[in-house]
């Protein structure tokens, strides 16, 4: 057990995924008991086991699913051999609970005026690695932004070079030019990241939309994009902004996938 534990602390100092499988109810005769634990890394590796056999290998299946979908899972499997997907006959039933174990999310923040002050505060309060993008060194530094992991004071077009966005990244686009949102879209449209949003009025977003279908970006692709940002809360500070934009995310992050 301790193996596990320790294989835990390694992954997540490295920023990798995994799954951690434990058996949380058994009844009658079962491989293995409650509070059983198996580790299911990125690579489908593990290191413990829940039971071996048919009911291992769905529990590395689920686990796999746990950890692209974000989700913990609970399962209960019934090994009385009722169930053709087990083919196993032990004559109990087991319970496991799948916790997905994965890096702190990435906030990316591009822009880095007033709404991108609140964004980060409020963001790092909320468990969000924080990045701020901005082709303003006077703008992106450390001393307007204290709570951000990652600054890059740059050209907007080369910042994506930089960062690594991945399915557990929020990008929020405040510049302050629609020219560089535009650019900034367009290259984000290109990454898996989870959330991308983008600031502006309907005028605004609208010709940007029509830039870019120009460009061949699909529709499907547009769709993604939260334009108008934030939830409708009537926000009008940029301290109320944040938290519409921040609420709006949460509603994603926490949605089944």
């Amino acid at each position: 057990m301790a193996d596990i534990y320790q294989e835990l602390a390694r992954i997540a100092a490295a920023g990798e995924e995994a799954a951690l499988v434990t058996i949380v109810a058994a009844s009658g005769s079962t491989p293995r008991g409650v509070g059983a634990k198996m580790l299911v890394r990125a690579d489908g590796s593990i290191l413990g086991t829940v039971g071996g056999g048919n009911i291992e290998a769905k529990a590395i299946e689920m686990a796999l699913e746990a950890i692209k979908q974000g989700q913990p899972r609970q399962f209960h499997f019934d090994l009385s051999g009722d169930k053709e997907e087990l083919g196993m006959i032990c004559g109990g039933d087991t319970e496991v609970f799948i916790e997905p174990v994965l890096p702190p999310p990435t906030l990316y923040i591009f822009g880095a005026g007033h709404i991108a002050l609140s964004l980060a505060k409020v963001g790092k309060l909320l468990g969000f690695r924080i990045a701020v993008i901005d082709n303003r060194a006077e703008f992106a530094n450390s001393e307007r932004f204290p709570e951000a992991d990652l600054i890059l004071a740059e050209e907007f077009g080369k910042a994506f070079s930089r960062i690594e966005v991945n399915k557990l990244s929020y990008i929020v686009i405040v510049s302050h030019n629609h020219e560089f949102d535009e650019l900034i879209l367009e290259q984000a449209l290109n990454t898996n990241a989870k959330y991308i949003g983008m600031i502006g009025s309907k005028t605004k977003n609208k010709a940007i939309f029509s830039h870019l279908l120009a460009k061949g970006i699909s529709q499907e692709l547009m769709d993604k994009v939260h334009a108008p940002i934030g939830l409708a809360i009537n926000s009008e500070t940029p301290e109320e902004i944040a938290i519409s934009i921040l609420a709006e995310i949460i509603k994603i992050r926490r949605s089944p996938a």
